[in-house]
């Protein structure tokens, strides 16, 4: 039996520490690295790519969307373009129909909530360390949605990932101050991200951003 290496990268040690322990139950998995943001997970890819005879990373790299500075997604849509042999499954503690689809459609392999089984974690692991796709029940009937009903696609699916990120942080009740500092972008920037969100879903104030984002279940009421 093959083993399965992965790398782990999460901002936050101790749910590395779990995702950890739990991948490392199984007897086939074993991590390989771990990483708490883009730049450390670039280091990390690079040295193990330095080793002699290593043709990947890794087998599976778990990777969370809210890491700072730059996101889990712009670390898949960076892999992709380098044509990565790394096979992405993110992890998140958003539910599916925030980040799942673009998530599969930045070149993710799979997408789970940090919020679930942990048995299902293990599976998805397996299943993406053989080239094939994970996807829960759900995710898979709003893939079917988005295909059989392109017309009826919501406002912020039109969202880049960035803009998306601003208006689930600002729905959540952070001050642009807190948001510039998670993403480790200047409070001008952050602003200019709301602006356009504001402007995509024709809202006026941060008020009316929050009321969309909860009638449309992207943060919790």
């Amino acid at each position: 039996m093959s083993t399965i290496e992965v790398i782990l990268c999460d901002d936050h040690a101790l749910i590395r520490r779990g995702i950890r322990d739990t991948l490392s139950d199984a007897a086939d998995i074993r991590v390989v690295g771990e990483a708490g943001d883009y730049g450390e997970l670039r280091s990390l890819i690079r040295a193990r790519l330095a080793e002699p005879g290593r043709a990947s990373a890794c087998d599976v790299l778990v990777l969370d969307i809210n890491l700072p500075g730059r996101s889990g997604l712009d670390a898949l849509h960076a892999l992709k373009d380098e044509g990565s042999a790394v096979k992405v499954l993110v992890v998140s503690m958003y539910p599916e129909d925030q980040y799942a689809i673009r998530a599969l459609r930045a070149g993710a392999y799979g997408y789970v909530n940090k919020g679930g089984d942990p048995q299902l974690l293990v599976q998805a692991v397996r299943t993406v360390a053989q080239g094939r796709k994970y996807v829960t029940p759900e995710i898979a009937q709003m893939l079917v949605e988005s295909l059989t009903a392109p017309a009826s696609e919501s406002a912020h699916s039109k969202l880049s990932d960035r803009e998306m990120q601003t208006l689930v942080m600002i729905a959540s009740g952070k001050r642009l101050a807190d948001i510039a500092e998670e993403l480790m972008l200047s409070p001008k920037t952050v602003s200019v991200y709301r602006a356009r969100v504001l402007e995509k879903l024709q809202l006026a104030n941060n008020s009316e951003l929050t009321v969309y984002a909860i009638r449309n279940g992207l943060v919790g009421s």
